[in-house]
Parts: structure tokens; sequence; C-alpha cells
């Protein structure tokens, strides 16, 4: 008969044959990922050793090991799943409206949201600072984030291009691409301190601008205009 086990002053009750259970697994990944942002955030890749995070999270290098290879892939896993948070209310900014500009100012309010979160803020200034000498943390974050995101939008504006709702000469990724950089770059710099912050009223207000801004120059033209 198997009874509870102690990690590092946390008793975890094991299943048959000493092994946690299915939804216990889930609790401890959970549990490193949640210690793991924290530390990441905090103080940075570099200054966030494996010893820290297993500590904190009451845990066994062993037992760290066995469910991530490395750092590098403890940090994709926990931007994995801060996307997985985040990404899930902006299809549905994008899809719920039928009509374009309602789309994309939808989006463009949720990806603003998101952008000037602590959070989200936290990880660009932790992946601009340590690029050089970490160069996969760039990678991770381009693709599971912006790389993202522009797939996404991508396919929103593609129906409309092919319709010829829009430019027709539009590639939908360039496009998309330089929505989000319309729409994210100045309040995101601002907010790192590359100026003054934007008010709530001016960030709204930058987000129906750029809409427009980026429609103006999207739009097909009629032969007459």
């Amino acid at each position: 008969m198997t009874g509870p086990t102690v990690e590092h002053g946390r008793p975890e009750t094991r299943g048959r044959g000493g092994r946690p259970s299915r939804q216990q697994s889930a609790q401890l990944a959970e549990r490193i990922l949640d210690v793991a942002e924290s530390l990441f955030l905090g103080h940075g890749f570099g200054a966030t050793s494996i010893e820290a995070v297993a500590k904190r999270a009451g845990i066994s290098k062993r037992t760290f090991y066995h469910r991530f290879p490395g750092k590098e892939q403890l940090f994709e896993a926990v931007v994995r799943r801060l996307m997985q948070r985040w990404l899930p209310p902006f299809d549905a900014a994008l899809l719920s409206p039928p009509d374009l500009g309602d789309a994309l100012q939808a989006a463009a309010e949720y990806m603003l949201r998101i952008a000037l979160t602590p959070e989200a803020l936290a990880l660009h200034r932790l992946v601009i600072h340590e690029a050089q000498r970490f160069p996969g943390l760039a990678r991770i974050l381009h693709e599971l984030g912006a790389a993202s995101g522009i797939e996404r939008i991508a396919s929103h504006l593609a129906p409309r291009i092919a319709s010829g709702e829009l430019r027709g000469d539009l590639e939908p990724r360039f496009a998309a691409e330089q929505f989000i950089l319309s729409i994210v770059t100045a309040p995101q710099r601002r907010a790192l301190g590359l100026g003054v912050p934007l008010s709530a009223g001016e960030i709204a207000h930058h987000a129906r601008a750029a809409v427009t801004l980026f429609l103006d120059g999207a739009r097909a033209r009629s032969e007459s205009a």
C-alpha cells in the first residue's frame, strides 16, 4: 500500500506503483510553470537557475528534469502557456464582427490590453535584454507570439483581398505585420520607458486612428476614385 511521499517538505500522494496520478502530474507541471513564470519575468532568464525553480516549487531536480529537458524548454513552456491564455479572446475579437473595420478595431483594442500588461512588458523586456546571450529566447517569443498573431490576422485579411474589399496587390502576411506594428509598437515603447506612457483615453484613440489609417491604405479604390 502506497502512502504520501515528501519532497522538499511538500507531501505528494502517489498512485499505484508510487507514481503520481495524471491529475497530480498536471498540477505539478502547473506549479513548476507558475514558479518559472514568476522567476523569469521578475529576475530574467540568465539569473534564474533550475535549482531556484526546483527549490521554490518544492521538488527535486530529478523531478524537474523528468518534465523539462532544460531551462530553454521551460521558458518555451512558460511562453506557450501565456499565449494559450491570451490568444483565444484575440481570435474571438477577430472572428465575431462581420464588418472588417469592427473586427480590426476589436482586435486592436485587445492586442493593446495584452501588450501593455505587466507580464507582456516584462517578457518583452527580458527577451530584448537577453537576446544576444540567449538567441533562442527571441525565436521562441517570435514563433509563439508575433508570428502566430500575424498568421491569424493574415487569414482574416486574405478572403477580403480575394473578394476585392481590400487591394488585390496586398500580401496578407505583410499587411498583417504592418497592422500589428502600427497598433502595438508606439504604446509599448512608451510603456517600457521610451516616452510618456499613454493614458487609457489616448490608448483608445491610438487604436481607432491606427485602424483607420490601415484601412485607408488597404481598401480597394474604385476606378473613378
